[in-house]
């Protein structure tokens, strides 16, 4: 009987694909900066020209890139696959706004629910501090900084779902997301009952998540953007009377002219 020899796994296989696990696992995020070679060798208790080898397979794959003036940094494209273009049609268009609020139930939901059911104490202060920040803006009166702030609690409320295939679909449709946050934001903001509403509903939820209540958390969800998505409704509703109101002001000015 013959018997295959077993080969050792390279050192800088072995590298690489804890670089990718990281990657993979948002713990490295787009744009941000790995440490330098040397770093990277000491911790991973390897040479350098191992690090360099895995470092110089992942920028092939175009997971990593290197920046003038030095520096690695995970790839800022990975999650970028909605073009500047397409946010300025769909934005324009009130029906891909609201097609994009309806998928968030089914997002925002599952990411809440696992949430609570997986994160640990961590998650549950990130998520806090991102709330926080949100509240801060909301003080402040700058709505492009809540939204932003909106953006970073979503990302974090799906970190903590500790489920990669989310997480990506979430940061790839960040950009879209913030502009419809922004876009509900404004038009929201023109009744103070309603932003009261709906920051009480955002209580609700981090409340539910960080209780470790999954139930509880995805139905506060649900609840959240269901009354934004009926508020919104009516907020059309109303500018449409308002349209047909003055267009009926305008047609008696005319005819008595």
């Amino acid at each position: 009987m013959t018997y295959k020899r077993i080969r050792q796994p390279k050192l800088s296989d072995a590298i690489e694909q804890e670089l990718e696990r990281l990657i993979l696992e948002g713990i490295l995020s787009p744009g941000q900066q790995l440490l330098p070679e040397r770093e990277l060798a000491k911790q991973f208790d390897v040479s350098r020209p191992s690090v360099r080898e895995a470092i110089q397979r992942l920028e092939a794959k175009q997971l990593l890139t290197r920046r003038q003036g030095g520096g690695t940094f995970v790839s800022e494209k990975l999650w970028q696959h909605f073009s500047d273009p397409l946010l300025a049609l769909m934005s324009a268009h009130p029906e891909a706004q609201n097609d994009l609020l309806e998928s968030r139930h089914a997002l925002e939901g599952l990411a809440a629910y696992y949430a609570a059911l997986r994160g640990n104490e961590d998650d549950f202060t990130r998520i806090r501090a991102c709330h926080v920040r949100i509240q801060e803006a909301q003080q402040q009166g700058d709505l492009p900084a809540e939204a932003a702030a909106v953006m970073q609690y979503l990302i974090a409320v799906t970190e903590s779902a500790h489920n990669v295939v989310l997480l990506h679909i979430m940061r790839s449709l960040a950009p879209l997301l913030e502009q419809n946050v922004l876009q509900n934001f404004e038009r929201l903001n023109r009744r103070p009952e309603v932003v009261a509403k709906v920051r009480n509903h955002r209580v609700n939820i981090v409340q539910a998540i960080v209780s470790g209540e999954p139930e509880r958390a995805r139905e506060a969800s649900h609840a959240h953007l269901a009354y934004i998505e009926e508020t919104l409704l009516d907020l059309s509703q109303e500018e449409s009377r308002r349209v047909r109101s003055l267009r009926r002001v305008q047609q008696r000015k005319e005819g008595l002219d």
